[in-house]
């Protein structure tokens, strides 16, 4: 965790409002857009494709086969071809974690704790309330701290949490842990108000565990599916926390890669939280990432082609989150994922004429197919995007200390409240399905557990 001053204010802060928590002039003429004169009305999406991990498809604008991808296993060049047919979910062996495993006695970790003295974690200590989410790596469920652990962070949320589970087995087989370990390492160097905060990591035999601070207000797709579009002034203020968040991430080396309305949480008080770092990466600011991931609505042109990534590809996602915000949809949208991607790839996208000049102007520079020309790829980085005459009205000061109070609230109602959450997963049973302990994990997970610093003596 950093320890630094505004490390140290921003957590302060962010722990304080935790306690609180129920858990459009005219744009010029260019080659890449276009005016849409369609009905006010916009189509809504409901079906979204995965978020695709490494291995991954790679687009190859050569072949006349429908969805045909080359699959690499990592960052490097080496790739062997595969062909699949429609929609793709990587992870779909995961889909049947349970939240508990039936061996709890004992947590199996590889590393050797030192000078450390609070109580081992574990799934025993966790009381399985409902699933709250389920994507490409497996489950998130909804947990109660049990009373009388003496490990507790979060007293005054009465203990609630999100706990999101992973079988061993299934990513050490589709050579998935360098994700996997990646994502645990970011959460616990990142500190920011709108960002989920993780307390605990720890593993079994079979499974890697990750405890999150529940937030109750859903997911920021489940608001958008049921008010249709956002004004631009309910989707400035998301914008702007979401911009606040990922700036913070690239200043400390990390790009997202997954950023959609799926992956941003609502807090009772209607702020947005960044989560599911599964994609995350550090980078250096000299140096790209081959590698190819995220969810395809999303990804950058220069992603689907292979040409090496940076923090730029995030503007990129935030201009396609600012755009589906706005108009219902994202603006390249196929049933068919390589057309899906040859679309993003060379198509211009139209600019709904209902919106103000500084929206579209915005637009157009997130949605630069050119990373070197994309908003925020400059020397000044993301200040190009927060002084954007869209962001005048926004003071970026109240806006991270959280004064900047949003006009709509999600309806909550308890602090564990679950009502913003859709039924298809809320609904679903607690199953308890043993995993296999895979023979190599030991090598693989050494140095899984964490265990947060008090907030409050962190504060001090």
């Amino acid at each position: 965790m950093n320890n630094n001053n505004g490390g140290v204010h921003h957590h302060s802060i962010l722990a304080s409002r935790l306690t609180h928590l129920h858990i459009p002039t005219n744009p010029s003429s260019s080659h890449e857009f276009e005016y849409s004169f369609s009905p006010s009305s916009p189509q809504v999406i409901h079906q979204r494709s995965h978020s695709l991990v490494g291995p991954s498809p790679r687009f190859n604008p050569d072949r006349s086969t429908a969805d045909q991808f080359e699959y690499s296993s990592s960052d490097d060049t080496t790739t062997t071809t595969t062909t699949t047919s429609g929609g793709i979910d990587v992870f779909g062996a995961i889909d049947d974690l349970d939240a508990i495993d039936a061996d709890v006695n004992g947590i199996q970790e590889e590393e050797e704790e030192k000078d450390v003295e609070v109580k081992k974690m574990g799934p025993g200590d966790f009381e399985i309330l409902r699933v709250i989410g389920k994507g490409a790596f497996g489950k998130v469920f909804q947990v109660r701290m049990k009373k009388g652990n003496t490990n507790t962070i979060n007293d005054n949320g009465d203990g609630i949490f999100a706990m999101k589970v992973m079988r061993k087995d299934t990513i050490i087989k589709n050579n998935h842990v360098d994700y996997m370990r990646a994502e645990r390492d970011i959460l616990t160097k990142v500190e920011h108000p709108f960002i989920v905060q993780l307390r605990y990591s720890f593993q079994t035999k079979s499974k890697l565990y990750l405890i999150l601070d529940f937030i109750n207000g859903g997911h920021l797709f489940y608001h958008l599916y049921r008010q249709r579009i956002f004004s631009e002034e309910q989707a400035r203020v998301y914008t702007a926390e979401i911009v606040s968040a990922v700036s913070h991430l690239h200043k400390s080396g990390i790009v997202h890669r997954d950023l959609k309305p799926e992956n941003i949480l609502m807090d009772a008080d209607g702020h947005v939280m960044l989560t599911d770092f599964g994609l995350a990466k550090e980078i250096d600011e000299s140096s790209r990432s081959n590698s190819m991931c995220g969810t395809t609505e999303y990804m950058a042109p220069e992603i689907l082609l292979s040409k090496g990534h940076n923090k730029d590809a995030d503007w990129w996602s935030i201009g396609i989150l600012l755009f589906e915000m706005l108009s219902g949809q994202p603006p390249f949208t196929h049933a068919n994922r390589k057309k899906l991607q040859e679309k993003i790839i060379n198509e211009k996208f139209k600019l709904p004429p209902r919106l103000s000049s500084d929206a579209h102007s915005l637009l157009k520079g997130l949605l630069q197919k050119d990373p070197s020309k994309r908003l925020g790829s400059g020397p000044k980085g993301a200040d190009e995007i927060k002084f954007h005459k869209w962001f005048r009205t926004v003071n970026w000061k109240k806006l991270e200390a959280r004064e900047l109070q949003p006009k709509f609230k999600p309806d909550v109602i308890g602090k564990d409240c679950t009502a913003n959450f859709d039924k298809c997963w809320t609904a679903m049973p607690l199953d308890d399905s043993p995993a296999p302990t895979p023979t190599t994990a030991g090598e693989h997970f050494q140095g899984y557990t964490y265990v947060a610093p008090n907030p409050w003596l962190s504060s001090q």
